[in-house]
């Protein structure tokens, strides 16, 4: 008998039985405009078109970068799902988008059924929080090209939003306050400095119980990231917001200038926000220079919101409806040549 296919690191039946497990975890996510989602060749979405006059498709696609290190190391799978959703979601509500559905894509070397659904059932969590529906997804199986039990993930996102509700930051101006959104930690962004301070330089075990942070350092570098999506479309109706900024890699510096026209500039004002200790915790162990971290790191707010000053009460009061922490970090100032944002 000639080889076989497992044989050469493919389970076909393997694969097969994922897609059982993840059947569940796809429904519990179905929205009515599904027409066909897990187990095709493509999903099926109908738009309500009586609902908008002039529909824009927004998408955006990220992973969760070597935060996965991490769910290796510590055998939890079942929460980087959740950064997936939240990396692509937030940066398609930003423009005033609902999230309508997602596909994600898992690769591994060898599949193990039970660890892949564990990584989906994060995936589903993370569109149930956004409203949005698992259409579909892809599991590739490439024996060889990974390490043993690892796998990488990849994320895409399809919202909708009325042309005329279309947030792009083009109406900030001078005078305009910026609120800062909480963070639930690192998110998904810096892990590679982290791991570098605290796990290679610093000597800390994930099991160990740190202080500072009250729990132990894996479970507090696995908090999921915020999923932002639906308090950000009830802030988007309670106010006239001008501008939002996800805030990942490259920080409040990196991020908040894309929703400012240029010759603005954001002044942010350190201390007006309290900040997670595990940045401080980095910050120490490591000797990190203020200024890398604010480049590397959320340093506390994972989102900025930009609204007229009248109507920064109202937009606080969302966010806490909402159930989130907010706080008024700064204001926009008339500057020169490109956006800037200024942590001072």
């Amino acid at each position: 008998m000639g080889i076989t296919y497992r044989q050469a690191g493919v389970d076909i039946e393997e694969g097969d039985r994922l897609v059982e497990l993840i059947k569940p975890l796809a429904k519990r996510t179905a929205r009515k405009e599904v027409l066909a989602g897990i187990g095709g060749f493509g999903g099926l979405f109908a738009l309500d078109l009586s609902k908008y006059r002039q529909p824009v498709l927004v998408s955006g696609t990220d992973g969760v970068g070597t935060k996965l290190a991490l769910a290796f190391m510590t055998s939890e799978h079942r929460t980087v799902g959740i950064d997936l959703v939240a990396m692509s979601v937030n940066d398609v509500a930003v423009c005033g988008a609902e999230p309508l559905f997602f596909l994600d894509y898992y690769a591994t070397s060898r599949l193990q059924a039970e660890t892949a659904r564990d990584v989906i059932s994060g995936i589903a969590e993370g569109c149930v929080q956004a409203g949005c529906t698992l259409l579909g997804g892809e599991t590739a199986e490439l024996p060889g090209f990974y390490k043993p039990d690892e796998y990488d993930l990849a994320g895409f996102a399809v919202g909708v939003v009325e042309r005329a509700k279309i947030i792009d930051g083009s109406k900030v101006a001078a005078g305009d306050v910026v609120i800062g959104v909480a963070s639930s930690g690192l998110h998904s962004n810096g892990f590679s400095l982290a791991r570098k301070v605290l796990l290679e330089h610093a000597g800390l075990a994930l099991d160990a119980h740190v202080a500072e942070l009250g729990k132990p350092l894996g479970e507090a570098l696995l908090t999921p990231t915020i999923i932002y999506a639906k308090p950000m479309l009830a802030l988007a109706e309670a106010v006239p917001v001008k501008g939002f900024a996800h805030i990942t890699g490259g920080g409040i510096p990196g991020n908040l200038p894309r929703c400012i026209p240029d010759g603005l500039k954001a002044m942010i004002h350190a201390g007006s926000w309290p900040e997670p200790p595990i940045f401080g915790l980095i910050a120490k162990l490591g000797g990190v220079a203020r200024q890398e971290m604010l480049a590397a790191f959320n340093m506390g707010l994972g989102l900025c919101a930009i609204v007229a000053p009248e109507h920064l009460d109202a937009a606080l009061a969302s966010l806490k409806q909402s159930g989130l922490d907010a706080f008024r970090v700064g204001e926009i100032a008339a500057g020169s040549g490109e956006a800037t944002a200024e942590v001072v």
